[in-house]
């Protein structure tokens, strides 16, 4: 099959896009507001971007709370989210009036960062504290704004519970991350192979 995306007519039941594009790491952003309410929420729309300097960068829909406080103080925390944890990141998702802590509504515990002034999960296995280089608006083909809205931050400072750390290395196998899938779908990361690339 083909569609054209300007149409949309795959006679699909739901938009396969975001199937096709998977599995998508999620961002669990932890932030803090201009008024000292902290925020928690996981975007799918998230992924490390370069290396040297180590950025990443989420994006949603519209300026949600996350972008406000990242915004409003420069400052936000990656969390990492494994299976464990899956379903108090579930719960940190729920739409709620801005100010109201989505730690606290999950159970988790809100640590202040090392060198940023932004809450992180104290249970995750690993945190990135991240400081905001720029925030966009992407662009459509025709030059308008989309409604999106990206926050890229740069890598201040690396968090990791020695408890997944096996031979030097991150075992994926006890880290279990999750990741997005489609539609209301998750993948769990810890069926691990290796591949080297080849040499001519």
């Amino acid at each position: 099959m083909f569609y054209s995306t300007q149409t949309n007519d795959h006679g699909l039941a739901h938009d396969p896009f975001k199937a096709i594009v998977s599995p998508r790491p999620i961002g669990w952003i932890g932030s803090r507001g201009k008024d000292g309410s902290i925020n928690l929420a996981p975007y799918s729309f998230f992924n490390a971007v370069s290396d040297r300097p180590k950025l990443v960068m989420f994006s949603s829909s519209g300026r949600k709370h996350s972008q406000r406080n990242a915004a409003e103080t420069g400052e936000f925390t990656c969390n990492f989210v494994s299976r464990h944890l899956i379903e108090k990141m579930n719960i940190s998702s729920v739409a709620v009036p801005y100010g109201v802590d989505e730690f606290e509504l999950s159970g988790l515990t809100a640590k202040k960062g090392r060198i940023v002034d932004a809450p992180y999960v104290a249970e995750a296995f690993a945190v990135l504290e991240c400081k905001v280089t720029e925030i966009i608006e992407p662009k459509s083909l025709s030059g308008e704004a989309s409604e999106n809205v990206m926050v890229f931050g740069e890598v201040v400072g690396i968090h990791i519970d020695e408890a997944i750390i096996v031979d030097g290395r991150l075992s994926m196998a006890i880290a279990r991350p999750v990741a997005r899938m489609g539609y209301m779908d998750y993948s769990e990361g810890s069926d691990v192979f290796e591949m080297f690339r080849p040499q001519l």
